[in-house]
């Protein structure tokens, strides 16, 4: 007779509290594990870690799979990269509550800031729920493979409560806040694992307009922080651009929104490549406010955040020439086909310098920042790399040498090109950042922006990069730093460590074989809509509460995954 349901043996254990790798076995019973060190018992199924790393789960804090956990079993492509737990409902937007008659305004809202395809939203979204306790009742019917946790978004909530004059910008009434406030309070206790709001220009309905949470003023965003007060439970998120004169007087909101609600908050920081030193002050500032007692910190990436710019995508080079434009709804294989004629090659070479008249177009030829992406994909290809660093020494236009890129592989070639992080060409920045001690890993965005972003592979970059390829890191601190940090900063405290008592989320690793490959497009998504996704190596199991869910990167079928609703004690 078996004493335990499954026994993980000899691996080399990274308990997630960033102790060194110590080769042990863990022992599970009823998804908790129950035994760390050297298993006598039996397990009615055994895992052989000899020669591997074994870690918590990664918990992932900032994805976006607000729609696919309604129809969708399995959250991938995150799920393929160790995590167990997600956290979605990320930067304000989301789907509850809601009215029937604010059903497309919040497909709209999320297709343009998230660029989720509203096709798909439309499709996939059965809309069986209203409050936000009604939408994590319809999450739970489906199985799913790995945890998720959702959090009340701000731009549904104001929706919900003042209708077009949210959409409008207008400032909420003191009903509307007290409304909210007591709205908010009801979803924690409902289950939700907190709040988000966003304050960024970038983020627009697919109309264009803005998300209508920009403009709200602090009174709304202290009776909301007081709501979450009121329940007593859940942590706040924030995105905000920092972009303005008075980038003291935001943090110091921020602040203040945490001295009023008692509450802990994380907020997204990034290098922006037009102020490439002002992340320093933020942290700055966020020392000071630990310092002081606050819980705040600042999550951030530990690589470029940047666009794949393709045939494909959403984007891509030429996206705004013309002559493109004419083709630019026929299917691929055709456009390929045209793309392949001389004339029209020649025609769109001509029109890439004014397709930069435009803010847009600017970016999509900024060629001292588009590289080419390789085989396997490269995050730090540094200067010499540039499509216009290659040009110059081939003696041919950038242009020239972006057309032959993407023509590549039958056209499914793609090019990087890094918005933020990666200003001075150097992932020297992300390093500091993930260093620091008030800060932690997130916005790997995964289930968003699915024709042009693939951050949601974060997890594996991590250990395969920081770790292995450049040493700056040891593995034990790079596993804590996305189990155990993640976890607690979210209010998991069931997770991310391997100990006796701990949710059995677990992680074996062929370290030696760990990577991502090259994001591929696949049209899986409601009404045939498309999503980039990026498959991992060196991932020998995941297992979710005491069950493997995928072997080898391949899915076990079972479906342990299950809602997180709110936080979560330490055992014992």
């Amino acid at each position: 007779m078996h004493t335990h349901d499954l026994v993980v043996r000899g691996g080399a254990v990274a308990d997630g509290l960033g102790g060194p790798l110590v080769e042990v076995d863990v022992a599970v019973a009823d998804g908790r594990i129950v035994e760390v060190g050297r298993v006598a018992g039996s397990g009615r199924e055994e895992i052989d870690a000899r020669g591997l790393m074994v870690t918590p789960g990664f918990v992932d804090i900032h994805t976006h799979y607000d729609g696919q956990a309604i129809w969708d079993q399995r959250f991938a492509p995150s799920s393929w990269h160790g995590v167990t737990t997600a956290v979605m409902g990320n930067c304000g937007v989301g789907f509850a509550p809601v009215r029937k008659a604010d059903h497309d305004r919040l497909i709209e809202l999320m297709e343009g800031v998230e660029d989720i395809p509203g096709v798909a939203l439309q499709e996939g979204l059965d809309w069986h729920w209203e409050s936000f306790g009604d939408y994590l009742d319809a999450l739970e019917r489906r199985p799913h493979d790995i945890d998720y946790a959702a959090q009340l978004p701000h731009a549904a909530l104001r929706i919900y409560v003042m209708g077009e004059r949210a959409s409008r910008l207008e400032m909420a009434s003191a009903d509307d806040r007290a409304r909210m406030r007591a709205l908010t309070a009801e979803a924690m206790r409902a289950g939700a694992i907190g709040f988000s709001t966003s304050r960024s220009i970038n983020h627009k309905s697919v109309s264009g307009a803005p998300t209508p949470t920009l403009r709200a003023a602090e009174e709304e965003l202290t009776a909301i922080a007081l709501g979450v007060r009121d329940a007593g439970r859940g942590v706040l998120q924030m995105i905000t651009d920092f972009d303005g004169a008075d980038v003291d007087g935001e943090f110091a909101l921020m602040r203040r929104l945490v001295e009023a609600s008692g509450r802990p908050l994380s907020f997204s920081l990034m290098q922006k490549h037009k102020n490439v030193a002002g992340w320093k002050r933020i942290l700055a500032l966020t020392a000071e406010a630990v310092s002081d007692g606050l819980v705040m910190r600042a999550q951030v990436a530990p690589r470029g955040v940047g666009v794949l710019l393709g045939l494909q995508g959403s984007r891509n080079v030429f996206s705004e020439c013309a002559s493109y434009q004419a083709i630019a709804e026929l299917p691929f294989e055709e456009r390929v086909a045209r793309m392949r004629e001389p004339a029209l090659r020649e025609r769109l070479l001509r029109e890439v310098p004014g397709a930069g008249a435009t803010p847009l177009g600017q970016r999509l030829i900024e060629f001292t920042n588009i590289f080419p992406f390789g085989d396997p994909p490269d995050y730090d290809p540094g200067p010499s790399q540039s499509i216009a660093a290659i040009a110059a020494r081939e003696g041919r236009t950038a242009a020239e040498v972006a057309y032959e890129r993407m023509m590549t592989d039958d056209g499914h070639g793609m090019l990087y090109s890094p918005f933020a992080n990666y200003a001075e060409q150097s992932l020297q920045v992300c390093g500091e950042m993930i260093a620091d001690a008030n800060t932690v890993v997130g916005l790997g965005d995964g289930g968003a922006h699915v024709g042009l972003i693939s951050d949601s592979s974060f997890q594996t970059f991590m250990l395969s990069h920081w770790g292995n390829a450049t040493g700056r890191f040891d593995l034990p601190w790079l596993v804590k730093r996305q189990t155990s940090d993640t976890a607690r900063t979210v209010g998991l405290h069931d997770r991310g460590v391997i100990a006796p008592g701990m949710k059995a989320d677990i992680n074996v690793i062929d370290v030696s074989r760990l990577g991502a490959s090259v994001p591929h497009m696949q049209f899986d998504l409601p009404a045939g809509g498309r999503r980039l996704l990026q498959r991992a190596s060196g991932y020998v199991a995941t297992i979710v509460s005491g069950t493997p869910v995928y072997r080898e990167g391949v899915a076990t079928g079972a479906l342990p995954g299950q809602l997180v609703r709110g936080p979560q004690r330490a055992p014992g």
